[in-house]
């Protein structure tokens, strides 16, 4: 909890010890090493306020009778719920809310599986090089499931923000934000969706008014609002800062 890791709930441990005569008995909780030793039976319990989540005995004698049992559950029981209350939350109430900075850190992504063969790239030089910038380990499964790996959280974010983008797919009727690339004068500007991924928009895209040149209204560096309207029949996006700017109320 004190590293950060979340938790359904806190966890508390205790053992039960047992002292046999006969038909009669002790059990005795929070056993020490001489009582362990002369003992029959070290008994130990986890678990939450709800119920128990582990169990372990070591036993001496030929077996338990059912009320040594219920005993060592009603006494362990009591002493958990007093560890939970009276000593772990006084101490700490929740697991805090960022991991610790030396503990290990993950991040599970999922992809289509088809989008697999860009992330790795050819002869993996791809993943190999998201490896290499930011120290992250990552594992891709055939079903597109990303496992990052890293002590430092901003580096597995970094990788997954890395391989968001590879496998980016826009979404028709969606609003991005991007840089304008390239543009030809008479025919549209090419604006970044996403790093390394760019969409044309078309030149009676631009602006409500009819416009001569794409440097009347956009230049090279410009960032402005797109609306991604699909692909046409060659595979290439298409986008309209007309009609971005009309559902931003900019029109």
């Amino acid at each position: 909890m004190d590293a950060g890791v979340p938790l359904k709930a806190p966890v508390a441990g205790i053992s039960c010890g047992l002292i046999q005569d006969g038909d009669d008995f002790t059990t005795f909780i929070d056993i020490q090493g001489v009582e362990d030793f002369h003992g029959e039976m070290d008994f130990k319990v986890a678990g939450t306020k709800q119920g128990i989540t582990a169990i372990q005995m070591d036993l001496k004698n030929d077996g338990l009778k059912h009320e040594i049992v219920k005993e060592a559950f009603a006494i362990t029981r009591e002493a958990r719920l007093q560890i939970l209350d009276s000593i772990l939350l006084k101490a700490i109430p929740a697991p805090r809310g960022e991991l610790a900075a030396s503990a290990p850190k993950m991040i599970q992504m999922h992809i289509n599986p088809d989008k697999i063969r860009e992330v790795i790239g050819s002869g993996g030089k791809v993943i190999q090089k998201i490896t290499a910038d930011t120290g992250c380990k990552i594992d891709i499964s055939d079903d597109g499931t990303i496992f990052i790996a890293s002590t430092d959280i901003d580096a597995c974010r970094a990788a997954r923000k890395t391989i968001e983008d590879i496998v980016f797919e826009p979404e028709v009727g969606a609003l991005y934000y991007g840089e304008v690339k390239r543009i030809i004068s008479n025919l549209g500007a090419f604006v970044e969706l996403v790093p390394g991924k760019d969409a044309m928009c078309h030149i009676k895209d631009l602006e409500f008014r009819r416009t001569e040149k794409v440097e009347d209204v956009l230049n090279v560096g410009d960032k402005t609002w797109v609306k991604f309207i699909g692909v046409d029949e060659k595979g290439r996006w298409n986008i309209s800062r007309k009609a971005a700017l009309r559902e931003r109320g900019e029109a």
